[in-house]
């Protein structure tokens, strides 16, 4: 069985609370392990390069890597939940900015 997508979701920030859209996916293996994920804040006021992505964290193209405005740079991959977790702080910070 191939991998399978099991979370493909989209919310949007109020300006209120910091402008801007959360991305989320992630893909399994058969066993329910995480294989693939894409978390993304994106927000275009802040950085117009890169889709508006301000900050994100993926495993495309075979390696665990960050996205902060413009720049990738690679990060290492404890569990997915650190990932998540990482994702999270780091967008909290920025997308609170005013």
């Amino acid at each position: 069985m191939p991998e399978r997508k099991i979370v493909d979701e989209t919310f949007t920030i109020s300006r209120k609370r910091g402008n801007g859209i959360l991305r989320r996916e992630i893909w399994v293996d058969r066993h329910g392990h995480v294989v693939r994920y894409n978390l993304a804040y994106i927000n275009h006021a802040l950085h117009s390069g890169d889709n508006g992505r301000v900050v994100g964290y993926d495993n495309a193209h075979g390696s665990h890597h960050r996205h902060h405005m413009g720049r990738v740079e690679p990060v290492a991959f404890v569990s997915f939940t650190d990932t998540e977790a990482r994702f999270e702080q780091d967008w909290l910070a920025i997308g609170g900015q005013k």
